[in-house]
């Protein structure tokens, strides 16, 4: 697949006459909206076009997510454009360094410990957790007005001071309607001056999680989505570019793999983070890493695929670019990727998590392709 997420916003920013490729072609506006659907996976969209024809109509390429497909890594690639291994929110959750060797740290809540930690937003400063340069800072810097679109506890939330960093005008936004509101807000405006909007909505994430993702309930989400689309297409003006796409897809899990009640997985094993689709194990000693990949392998086979760091590195899996040394240890010393619809949960420390039907952050078409949709489907790069 020639494009990825972190090829949306420097094309945006090229769009807008800043320095730099601009690899979706997409063509100069006034203002630019890029509206990311939590959840919207290309394989969904594609089987469930007769829900949503606005968005299947208007899809213009299909892009990668990049690896783990999961959304603090997602949106941390879109907003700085580039891949994990250049920003190191490396998945849902990694290990930090702590006083007593590593810590458990939850890139998505910002917490410690778990989902329900406590707050790492002082421990961890996320402008330091993350200190690279946004792409949206960079359109601030250039006179261009940011906007949020997004719920409002987002607003300094540690993963959207972490990830999109740039001051902005934020317009609250939890349900269809206030994300239809917020953006043509943006987009109503006098004079020649530009501007650039992140909006968000979670639901259909949310829902296939809970419900899987071509449940009932998952499917009657995206079939609002796609009303809104058509209302927005209809109703924006000629000036504003609106460009949807998602930070993942969605496996339903068939196959349940409880890593708790499996203690020989826990043998000269220090911890395990990420989520049920990509595991990172960190060893109590380097020594130890033979024997653990050796019993990772065996009681995993046929549900899941153990690879050591280095050759996660070597294959690129987190970028081309190497990761700095920081980067390179919130890497689990080996990764679990599971297969097919297998999922390898931790009911004990991860209840909500595992209680989950959907799940995303492997390799599967389903998890890694999300749709590129336009307004402005003359002025697209089909690839």
């Amino acid at each position: 697949m020639p494009y990825s997420l972190a090829d949306v916003l420097p094309s945006v920013t090229a769009s807008f006459g800043l320095d730099g490729a601009n690899p979706l072609g997409i063509a100069p506006n006034r203002d630019v909206v890029v509206l990311l659907i939590d959840g919207l996976g290309a394989q969904l969209l594609t089987r469930h076009r007769d829900l949503a024809p606005t968005l299947a109509a208007h899809t213009v390429t299909t892009l990668t997510a990049g690896f783990p497909a999961t959304t603090s890594t997602s949106l941390t690639s879109l907003a700085l454009g580039a891949p994990c291994a250049t920003h190191g929110i490396i998945g849902y959750s990694f290990a930090v360094p702590g006083p007593d060797g590593v810590r458990l740290f939850n890139s998505l809540r910002w917490r410690l410990d778990g989902a329900t930690g406590d707050d790492a937003r002082e421990s961890h400063p996320p402008e330091s957790v993350q200190p690279g340069t946004s792409r949206l800072e960079d359109l601030a810097a250039s006179g261009i007005e940011v906007h949020y679109v997004i719920p409002a506890y987002q607003r300094t939330s540690g993963l959207t001071r972490a990830s999109f960093r740039a001051p902005g005008s934020l317009h609250p936004a939890t349900t269809l309607d206030e994300v239809r509101t917020g953006i043509l807000a943006v987009a109503d405006h006098p004079g020649a001056g530009s501007r650039f909007a992140y909006a968000y909505f979670p639901d259909l994430d949310g829902n296939g999680h809970l419900h899987g993702p071509e449940s009932p309930a998952a499917l009657a989400v995206l079939r609002d989505i796609d009303a809104l689309a058509a209302d927005l297409l209809t109703d924006l003006p000629d000036t504003c570019t609106l460009l949807v796409t998602g930070d993942h897809g969605m496996v339903r899990a068939d196959t349940v793999i409880d890593l708790d009640t499996r203690p020989g997985l826990h043998d000269g094993v220090r911890l395990i983070a990420g989520e049920a689709r990509v595991r990172h194990i960190y060893l109590r000693a380097p020594a130890a890493r033979g024997d653990v990949f050796d019993r990772w392998t065996g009681e995993l086979a046929g549900h899941a695929r153990v690879v050591t760091r280095e050759q996660a590195l070597d294959e690129h899996w987190f970028g081309h670019t190497p990761p700095d040394p920081v980067i390179e240890h919130r890497i689990g010393d080996l990764l679990a990727v599971a297969e097919g619809g297998a999922v390898l949960v931790r009911p004990e420390s991860e209840p909500l998590e595992s209680a989950m039907v959907g799940h995303h952050g492997a390799w599967t078409p389903d998890e890694q392709l999300v749709p590129l949709i336009s307004s402005h489907l003359r002025n697209a790069h089909h690839g």
